[in-house]
């Protein structure tokens, strides 16, 4: 705002000064919130917060997460440069998921600085905002590595150059939060439901969530020497030992989802990010990778069904290229254009089409009942819990169709999803060895991850995650990746980071390593 220099400027406030006093009756009336609300509460925080962080992960889930691990490619002119699914990395690709969830976490924290006052304590709140700030701070650490956490959000009192945590500290913190989440929640303390767009107030699913996503953390760095003991021996405890203690979600009635309005609205409350953020034209222009869509047609998955769909129609709404429900590779040759464009999602403009993931309700997963299983699974498989991991294998197959069409599989691991996985060659083999990484091979893990690859689609960044922990599914490489045909591991901190917090950058180069899209975070090393 520019100064008042001139003579104009000065007689202006000295009539704004002289009037004041005359006006002040009026002034008080006019600055008196009508409503009679004088600050905002928890309640009033968490639909917008929730909504805005799982909106931003449904977009970069589109444009990052699906392009590195073959859901989609782009076919677009080759000389232009950015092409993700090449593993071609910018730097300015990484602006928009910090900035949208550190935004986000500054309302997170203040639900619980709310729900913590005196006279107005509310324990639920209090644990659910612990439970999304886990959520979100795991997407941020899990992308970059070490970010700042202890000062961040802090720019109200003067922290304006906050010190980058080290991911160890931060997942140890998020750990304890999700410990704390579960006692906080046993109260069963009302929520308005209102406020709630996930469970709608129901206290005891946000509770099995933060368990699940306890889970899910643990597992992610259980392969960590230093952490491993102690991860396998919480996950232990969760499943085998204290499952009263630890409820975790076990059913499609769990899955923590928000349900978009379902229609082509971009203004209307609980759009789909699609409809809002994403032209039609954008939508259907990718085409579907051979990796993703060759496996469904093979196993006659009903998700591809036009039968089992809406006005002939499958559930996810692929649309069959000239040569029916196939995909094109995802690093095809350089320079000599796309291959001809094969299956690819219907957009919700598109002539004569009933459904489309754009606008379907159902969209909005930001963890679902089939990854705990598939979770289980793995843990089981690894010996860590009771059981060979078979039972949470075709459970987690039946739950990850069920989300989608709730007449199917139902009961979970019954002789029906037997029967579909043995017609499908994707049936447990309890003779296969645990891991495998030759590509064409097959493992337990495989067997697994490959399934839950399917269970994470539109689930933000979790696929390229449990890629990088695992090495699973076997992703096929083409000759034509780039960064030397290397998956990258992180994104680039922001431009805006660097340039306004610069001695905290250098800093966090010298503890964890060149910002280069290939050096290993904290989990991903040894």
């Amino acid at each position: 705002m520019k100064k008042i220099k001139n003579i104009t400027g000065y007689a202006f406030l000295l009539v704004m000064g002289t009037s004041f006093f005359s006006c002040k009756k009026d002034f008080d009336k006019i600055n008196t919130d009508p409503i009679g609300v004088p600050e905002v509460t928890a309640d009033k925080l968490l639909a917008p917060t929730l909504t805005n962080v799982l909106g931003a992960n449904l977009i970069r889930n589109r444009t990052i997460n699906n392009e590195l691990m073959q859901v989609t490619v782009s076919t677009l002119d080759e000389v232009l440069e950015g092409r993700i699914y090449r593993y071609d990395i910018r730097r300015q690709l990484s602006d928009a998921m910090w900035n949208s969830w550190y935004s986000e976490l500054t309302n997170i924290k203040d639900i619980n600085i709310i729900a913590s006052k005196q006279g107005a304590v509310n324990t639920s709140y209090q644990g659910i905002s612990r439970i999304a700030e886990a959520w979100t701070m795991q997407l941020l650490t899990d992308s970059y590595g070490d970010v700042p956490y202890t000062e961040a959000n802090q720019g109200k009192v003067g922290v304006l150059e906050p010190a980058f945590d080290k991911q160890k500290d931060i997942y140890m913190s998020l750990l304890n939060k999700l410990e704390e989440a579960n006692t906080l929640l046993t109260a069963g303390q009302k929520i308005e439901a209102i406020s709630d767009p996930v469970y709608n107030g129901d206290i005891s699913k946000w509770r099995r969530f933060g368990n699940s996503l306890y889970l899910r953390l643990l597992l992610r760095i259980s392969g960590k020497a230093e952490a491993s003991a102690q991860a396998i021996a919480k996950i232990k405890e969760i499943v085998d030992t204290n499952p009263v203690k630890y409820p975790i979600m076990t059913d499609n009635t769990h899955t923590a989802k928000i349900l978009w309005n379902g229609t082509n609205s971009s203004t209307a409350v609980y759009s789909s990010p699609f409809m809002v953020s994403v032209r039609p034209a954008d939508f259907r222009a990718s085409a579907i990778v051979d990796f993703f869509m060759n496996n469904l047609t093979s196993w006659e998955d009903p998700r591809i069904n036009p039968t089992l769909g809406k006005n002939g129609v499958n559930r996810w709404s692929i649309a069959a290229g000239p040569a029916g429900y196939i995909g094109i590779p995802s690093a095809y040759p350089i320079g000599s254009g796309a291959p001809a464009k094969q299956a690819y999602f219907y957009s919700d403009a598109q002539s004569g089409n009933p459904t489309s993931l754009q606008t379907d309700a159902f969209t909005g997963v930001i963890m679902n009942v089939a990854e705990v299983d598939f979770i289980l699974a793995e843990a089981a498989a690894r010996g860590w819990i009771n059981g060979t991991g078979e039972n949470y294998y075709y459970k987690g197959v039946a739950d990850g169709i069920n989300y989608w069409m709730p007449a199917l599989y139902p009961n979970g691991n019954d002789a029906a999803v037997r029967a579909y996985a043995l017609k499908g060659d994707f049936n447990w083999n309890d003779a296969l060895p645990l891991d495998n990484k030759t590509v064409g091979s097959d493992s337990k893990l495989e067997q697994i991850h490959l399934q839950k690859y399917y269970a994470l689609f539109l689930v933000d960044f979790q696929q390229w995650f449990e890629y990088r922990r695992t090495g699973h599914p076997l992703l096929p490489k083409g000759a034509n990746l780039l960064n030397g045909g290397k998956m990258p591991v992180r994104l680039y901190y922001p431009i805006l980071a660097q340039s306004t917090n610069p001695t905290n950058y250098k800093n966090v180069l010298t503890a964890q390593g060149p910002d280069d899209v290939n050096t290993l975070m904290w989990w991903q090393k040894p």
